[in-house]
């Protein structure tokens, strides 16, 4: 499913040849540290017992603030509420663990991504990051969210 999110999400904004190259056993050891890693959670969406999203949050590593690390749906899911209810369970987890305010980043030509993010009310705040996915530096830019008190 990710694998797939992937590769329907960023042609044109990730190199297409390490698009092409993903796979699912690829994914098998990055997703064994995700579920094993202690600084937060994933929340999954699962469709007659098939995982079709997922939502991981948990605590910033530079502020004390929470963070939406990856919102990932299967892309046969797109645009039908899925992802809207993933990210507000993911929101109420960190409201929930005490935490405020929350930030994500995302790929500054996401356009997608970015309206939906602006439709759930997240903001678009200041900072940019450059990372570097599959050896081709790409520009992220962050959102915010002043999440509700429990």
């Amino acid at each position: 499913m990710q694998v797939a999110s992937w590769q329907a999400a960023y042609p044109g904004l990730i190199d297409q040849g390490f698009l092409d190259s993903l796979d699912v056993e690829g994914r098998t050891q990055s997703w064994a540290r995700i579920l094993h890693q202690p600084r937060g959670r994933v929340l999954l969406a699962e469709s007659g017992g098939v995982v079709i999203g997922f939502c991981a949050v948990g605590p910033a590593l530079d502020e004390d603030w929470g963070e939406v690390f990856a919102l990932y749906l299967d892309p046969t899911r797109w645009g039908k509420g899925v992802g809207r209810d993933m990210l507000a369970a993911g929101e109420r987890g960190l409201a929930g663990a005490g935490y405020r305010q929350a930030l994500l980043w995302v790929l500054e030509g996401n356009t997608r991504a970015r309206a939906f993010y602006a439709r759930q009310g997240w903001g678009l705040g200041k900072p940019i990051r450059i990372e570097a996915i599959g050896g081709v530096d790409v520009t992220e830019v962050r959102y915010e969210k002043v999440l509700a008190a429990d």
